[in-house]
């Protein structure tokens, strides 16, 4: 979609429709010869409760009155959500051309809440589905046009680049798994590097993983003929040493549980289980494009994890990177098993922060639902880091506790540590705890999306893939550049 700003009134631009947002004990900003907006309102067929909708034409166009609620309560979120509302509306309208008319008197996170929204809620995933007949092709809009009285195209553009960043990994979390293989995430990263000079990318097959010591990643990857991928992307704006931010993720691109085999009705939707991975990757790209003056290394371990005579079995005992010794109790818990060898890897490549996404457990849905994600870390500072910047992209985030006595049950009789605790007892904490044994003195955050990653359940993302964590990172990049 083609976004464009203007300070013009919406009835100077080329739009078909207009949506014009009211919040409570207001009015409209100005009315229209033949097109009786306030009236709308007086009448009640117009309302000023969020998310509320009412349609009307003139001037050869329409247009539709949206209530934004009070003006105290009003955020990006609830300006994505009204967005998201008017664009559910406009197919039957037959829409090409959108205008929002902003409400005076807006900060640049709810102006670009508006974008964001729009943007989102009109993305389709439907590279797998046959056209439909041209006279049954439903109406996509095809430019959004921001008015307001002053400049806002540094907001605007912001949005732009991180709401396409965030459709671009719900596309890679929808892509099929026999499409979507770890190499095709290790070609999107060379596909980021060359679009920008101050990213550049490595990336280890196989034979490299193995070299490299890290045999916990390894252990994952020996049960599929697909070849993993360890991908490094690093975002260099400024020489120096070290990373600003190091931003690991997950990418099992399908997740069969291995030997430890999943339900069959719990595979379905496994081929989001690399969500984690696609949105660094694209944040990344989001950051570079953003010209964010902050040194970033991302790290991604892509791999399936598939049952096979090749495949680690309960019992094995492998050792990761750092030497840590690990007994394999639970095949199907094998995302830590690659995170940790890719989080030891950030933090040798010098990364002062880290930060790594994950579809980790099943037991954090269980906790939070689809709302929020669960974060973990070992830094109260950095958390509260990521907090802020959860709270200022709507992608919210609870924080969860890290006792000591978490760490008990991950002990092993045999090995340092085994990969999995006491079936139903603290599943998401436990898994947190093994991760940190892999994360040194650099402060560390872990958020597990398994719950946020797939039917998030907004206006903007209902169903299916959602991107989450791709703006959350940016925001954090953002606030970790001091912008």
């Amino acid at each position: 979609m083609r976004v464009t700003t203007t300070t013009q009134a919406p009835v100077d631009t080329a739009a078909d429709t207009v949506a014009i947002g009211v919040f409570e004990g207001e009015d409209v900003a100005h009315d229209l010869d033949g097109a009786p907006l306030q009236a709308l309102l007086d009448s009640g067929e117009a309302r000023r409760t969020l998310k509320h909708l009412a349609l009307t034409h003139a001037a050869g166009r329409r247009w539709l009155v949206v209530g934004l609620g009070a003006r105290d309560d009003f955020d990006a979120e609830r300006a994505r959500a009204a967005a998201a509302t008017v664009v559910g509306r406009l197919g039957e309208l037959g829409t090409r051309t959108l205008c929002w008319e902003l409400p005076h008197r807006l900060d640049e996170a709810q102006v670009g809440g508006f974008v964001e929204g729009t943007l989102l809620a009109a993305h389709r995933f439907d590279r797998y589905r046959a056209a439909p007949p041209e006279d049954e092709t439903p109406a996509r809009v095809e430019e959004l046009i921001v008015s307001d009285h002053h400049d806002v195209s540094a907001p605007v553009e912001r949005a732009v680049l991180v709401a396409e960043a965030q459709n671009r990994a719900r596309d890679l979390a929808a892509t099929p798994p026999n499409d979507l293989t770890p190499q095709t995430l290790a070609e999107r990263a060379r596909e980021l590097a060359a679009e920008h000079a101050a990213l550049s990318v490595a990336v280890l097959g196989r034979d490299g993983i193995a070299a490299a010591g890290m045999g916990a990643f390894a252990a994952v990857t020996q049960g599929s003929d697909a070849e993993p991928a360890l991908i490094t992307l690093r975002h260099e704006p400024a020489d120096g040493d070290g990373y600003d931010l190091g931003l690991v993720g997950k990418a099992v691109t399908f997740d069969s549980g291995g030997l430890s085999i999943k339900p069959a009705a719990s595979m379905a939707t496994m081929k989001f289980d690399m969500a984690g991975g696609a949105a660094v990757l694209e944040a990344v790209g989001a950051i570079a494009a953003l010209g964010l003056p902050v040194r970033v290394v991302a790290v991604v371990g892509a791999t399936e994890n598939m049952p096979s005579g090749r495949a680690m079995r309960p019992g094995d005992v492998v050792r990761a990177r750092t030497g840590t010794t690990i007994e394999i109790v639970n095949t199907d818990a094998e995302g830590r098993l690659v995170l940790a060898d890719c989080l030891a890897h950030a933090r040798e490549l010098g990364a002062r922060r880290l930060v790594d996404l994950a579809t980790l457990t099943g037991a954090i849905l269980s906790a939070l639902g689809h709302h929020r994600a669960g974060l973990f870390a070992d830094d109260d500072a950095w958390a509260a880091a990521v907090e802020r910047a959860a709270a200022a992209t709507g992608e919210l985030v609870w924080r969860m506790p890290l006792d000591p006595e978490y760490g008990e049950l991950i002990e092993s009789p045999i090995a340092d540590l085994v990969n999995a605790g006491e079936r139903g007892l603290a599943g998401s904490i436990t898994a947190a705890e093994f991760l940190r044994r892999f994360t040194g003195d650099v402060p560390w955050a872990h958020v597990d999306i398994a719950g946020t990653a797939w039917d998030l359940g907004r206006p903007y993302a209902a169903k299916g893939a959602s991107g989450w964590g791709v703006r959350l990172l940016v925001d954090l990049a953002r606030a970790v550049a001091g912008e």
